[in-house]
């Protein structure tokens, strides 16, 4: 927090006096955005071609910034992000573009961002942002929750025929035939996987996914599922996609092993999605307390004790990070298709996020 501390004073006594003299005075959301960018630095992590011969290729690293500016700015398209720094002299020198002649067209920047896609440059970054800014910061909550994410695409169909099961006399053993116990679910085996064998046998493709909203009616979507660690602070700590059709449950073991390398926390607070054997007995072993809601459809409703129950409201920084996301920074419309483009998509969503929280703690 002492780096983060330092370079907000330093933006704020240097970078913004230089700014001013260079482009002029800055909105309140231009200065928002210096603020996050600076923060972030995405072209740390971008490798730009040195091309000796053909036509040169257009700054990648402009274009990053370009794409938390278009999260940032809540923007539907990349034609609206391009119009938008076409128009905008200080958004674009922010972005590094010195003309509107430097700025791509649709067709370059989304060539890029499918490069982008590929290297899996949104958890690269998040990574290491987290790791400089808040590794060594203890949080007392982790917050785990999932949200739904529409999509624009053809969704995975599944066949409306059924395996034709073996008929028995009652009673009868079929040879071979083992009873499931209750630890062949998907959290008791990722108990014995590694965290890249967990995230490997998670499905991804894009396809329907089904729950029960908050007034008790059932909804559905066509498209993915966004898992998210948070911590006290508003900040998301860990995030993993997955198809809609992925119950939380089966996202919260791979979830608790990629925070635990990254922050040290105490309590894990989840709702009763998250109602699992399997689950409790993980976060035991990780030394945290669990406060999981009960799952009522096992019999009768158990109610937390008054101080359980006091921090159990601490979950809810969770269901504000998710609504941000989707209100403020771009989840709510994904016009990209396929799970790396969409998974790029939502990261960068979430590395802004990271980023305002964060500078929202030295305000």
């Amino acid at each position: 927090m002492n780096e983060l501390s330092y370079i907000f004073e330093k933006m704020q006594t240097l970078l913004f006096p230089e700014l001013n003299k260079m482009i002029g005075p800055l909105t309140e959301k231009e200065k928002s955005f210096t603020e996050m960018i600076e923060l972030v630095k995405i072209e740390d992590y971008v490798t730009q071609e040195d091309k000796k011969t053909g036509r040169p290729s257009k700054d990648k690293k402009s274009i990053a910034r370009a794409f938390l500016l278009k999260s940032f700015y809540n923007l539907n398209t990349t034609k609206g992000l391009l119009e938008l720094l076409k128009t905008n002299v200080s958004l674009r020198m922010l972005c590094c573009f010195e003309s509107v002649s430097n700025v791509p067209s649709e067709s370059t920047a989304s060539r890029v961002f499918a490069e982008f896609a590929e290297i899996d440059l949104g958890e690269k970054v998040h990574t290491a942002i987290i790791s400089r800014y808040h590794g060594e910061k203890i949080v007392g909550h982790i917050s785990r929750d999932a949200t739904a994410i529409p999509a624009r695409e053809k969704g995975k169909t599944y066949s409306a025929t059924k395996e034709k099961q073996v008929k028995k006399v009652k009673g009868e053993k079929i040879k071979g035939e083992k009873l499931k116990e209750k630890t062949e679910t998907v959290t008791h085996k990722q108990r014995e996987q590694s965290l890249e064998e967990m995230l490997n046998n998670l499905p991804i493709e894009c396809d329907t996914g089904t729950k029960i909203n908050s007034k008790g009616y059932k909804t559905s979507w066509k498209g993915y599922k966004l898992h998210l660690d948070t911590a006290d602070t508003g900040v998301p700590i860990s995030a993993i996609i997955t198809s809609a059709s992925v119950h939380d449950s089966q996202a919260a073991i791979p979830l608790m092993e990629k925070t635990k390398n990254r922050v040290t926390n105490f309590y894990d607070l989840m709702d009763s999605a998250y109602d699992d054997i399997n689950i409790k007995e993980h976060i035991s072993s990780l030394g945290h307390v669990g406060i999981i809601d009960h799952n009522p459809r096992r019999g009768v409703k158990k109610k937390f004790e008054p101080a359980t129950k006091i921090r159990y409201k601490e979950r809810t920084t969770a269901e504000r990070a998710n609504a941000r996301l989707k209100d403020d920074f771009g989840c709510e419309k994904i016009r990209v298709k396929g799970f790396k483009k969409v998974s790029l998509h939502l990261m960068f969503s979430v590395i802004v996020l990271v980023g305002d929280q964060l500078l929202r703690l030295l305000q």
